[in-house]
């Protein structure tokens, strides 16, 4: 990157200018970053303290909940500092470090709620052979494609937004948001802009459509189940999954694909809120909230421990 400008720092933006709103600010971040960090490593804990929930459902659980963790602890304590230093400002390289790793966070949640539905849809329709295609081999090679595709994705991604001239060093995100550096370039974007697009139309959207058919073959044999409680304990097993794949597209489509013309400062800290603070929140709360098996091996590890 030698061609760079001569941008050698950039000035992330702060929630808020008074003292009193900025300490307010702090402990909320900080007490949802604790939140997020306990639920995340409870979930982790757990399953691996259980050898009963040592199967692919849970096992890609955990990478969720690893990618939960890396999301919210790249977004969220740089923020808290600037509310308690007032120091705004982030190195070159920790704004690469940003971009990459939230961009990688990001795709890797995409991927393993993809892999989530087909775990369900192999699991509920073709039950006889779950063992056969779910079985250790596949699960570890499709973890590491996911890992090697983000990756590869998050590196193209970050290689060509910081090939681009800076006019500016303050960028109007509590963190370095690609979106937000593109903004702020004194070069043309419109091959960032043409290669994002691109990865929507194809990974993206290949992801959104594998999980719609995944549900759509998952809900036609549940209708075929002649057992109510066969089909209350389907249905329990895909709502979380369910739940969090809503929370998530939900999210994305508001900070992504909303019209140009509610963009604003204050719209862009809440969707960047929703995309990179809520899903950690929220997915390990959904995903424990009714799960018996999960309570369970709460109960005996923590019963071991006393």
């Amino acid at each position: 990157m030698e061609n760079q400008s001569t941008v050698n720092e950039f000035i992330l933006l702060r929630f808020f200018d008074t003292r009193e709103l900025q300490i307010l600010h702090f402990v909320v971040f900080l007490t949802i970053y604790l939140a997020a960090l306990m639920g995340n490593i409870f979930i982790i804990l757990t399953i691996t303290y259980d050898h009963h929930l040592h199967n692919p459902m849970y096992f890609f659980l955990v990478n969720l909940s690893l990618v939960d963790l890396c999301l919210i602890s790249v977004t969220v304590p740089k923020s808290m500092a600037i509310s308690l230093t007032n120091d705004r400002r982030i190195s070159f390289s920790g704004c690469v470090f940003q971009v990459f790793l939230v961009t990688t966070s990001v795709g890797a949640e995409l991927s393993f709620l993809t892999v989530m539905a087909y775990d369900r849809y192999v699991a509920i329709c073709l039950p006889l052979q779950y063992m056969r295609i779910m079985n250790l081999n596949f699960c570890l090679q499709i973890t590491a494609a996911s890992w090697v595709i983000v990756i590869v994705h998050a590196l193209v991604q970050t290689i060509s937004t910081f090939r681009l001239h800076f006019c500016t060093s303050n960028i109007k995100q509590f963190f370095c948001d690609m979106s937000q550096l593109w903004r702020i370039s004194c070069t043309d974007t419109t091959l960032n802009k043409w290669l994002t697009f691109a990865v929507a139309v194809t990974v993206d959207s290949f992801c959104f459509f594998l999980i719609m058919i995944s549900y759509g073959f998952i809900f036609s044999t549940v209708f075929k189940i002649q057992s109510s409680q066969g089909r209350r304990k389907v249905f329990y097993t895909c709502t979380p999954h369910l739940t969090v794949f809503s929370l998530f597209l939900s999210t994305a489509i508001f900070s992504y694909f909303r019209r140009q013309d509610l963009s604003s400062t204050s719209v862009d800290l809440l969707a960047a809120f929703l995309y990179a603070v809520l899903p950690p929140v929220m997915n390990p709360i959904i995903y424990s909230l009714r799960n018996k098996d999960i309570h369970q091996a709460a109960w005996k590890m923590f019963s071991f421990t006393e």
